[in-house]
């Protein structure tokens, strides 16, 4: 045998296992990673990820020996006829092992989904964010602010008249006169008032006097 011949040989023999190498990295590549089409979206993700919890929907639909019956589309993904926005969250905690939401999604949607996949330990942390969610004071709640305006008895219709905008009458306690003289003409009068503010805009000094104008109107009753 020539020298060229044996040289076309070694080429050939070097492509050939070239190719087979690929082939097998490109099926192995293939075996490890998982195509799915939830709701017309496509997801890539790795068996192992899927696999994070062994007794989910997505663990069993990836098993080579898998009981599940599943269709898939042209291009070789498990179609899955599931919202793809609320799946998001669901594929990033089988990443991470975190539960991340955004801001446009619901705790109960993604629960929806946990549930649906059979994904134990995601929902159990869906259901405490909820009930963390449902025990933490709303934001906006609106608490109300109680002011004590002192005057005469000729100063009231003027006073309720120019009260500023937000502030609405509460009670008008008789205080009498500074002078007992037993004449109406000095009667004075405690006014309360309030207004709603959220709890961003209480200051101290508000605080104080709600506390103050409470222990007044309970004067006031008495009297």
């Amino acid at each position: 045998m020539s020298i060229d011949a044996n040289a076309s040989m070694a080429d050939f023999s070097d492509t050939n296992s070239h190719e087979m190498t690929e082939n097998h990295v490109g099926k192995r590549c293939n075996n490890q990673w998982v195509r799915l089409n939830v709701g017309g979206t496509y997801f890539l993700t790795a068996k192992t990820t899927l696999a994070r919890d062994p007794n989910s929907f997505l663990y069993r639909l990836c098993q080579e020996d898998s009981d599940l019956i599943s269709d898939r589309d042209e291009t070789g993904a498990y179609l899955i006829d599931r919202d793809p926005t609320y799946f998001s969250p669901v594929l990033n905690y089988l990443r991470h092992g975190k539960l991340v939401i955004n801001k446009d999604l619901t705790e109960e949607g993604v629960l929806e989904e946990a549930e649906f996949y059979n994904i134990t330990e995601l929902i159990r942390l869906v259901k405490e964010r909820i009930i963390l969610r449902d025990t933490r004071p709303q934001r906006d709640s609106k608490k109300h602010v109680y002011r004590v305006l002192q005057c005469h008895e000729d100063e009231l219709t003027q006073m309720v008249s120019t009260m500023s905008d937000g502030w609405r009458f509460e009670q008008l306690i008789n205080i009498g006169s500074q002078y007992n003289y037993g004449n109406d003409d000095h009667a004075e009068f405690l006014c309360v008032v309030s207004r709603e503010y959220g709890p961003s805009q209480l200051s101290s000094k508000e605080e104080e006097s709600t506390d103050r104008v409470k222990v007044l109107q309970q004067k006031g009753s008495r009297m």
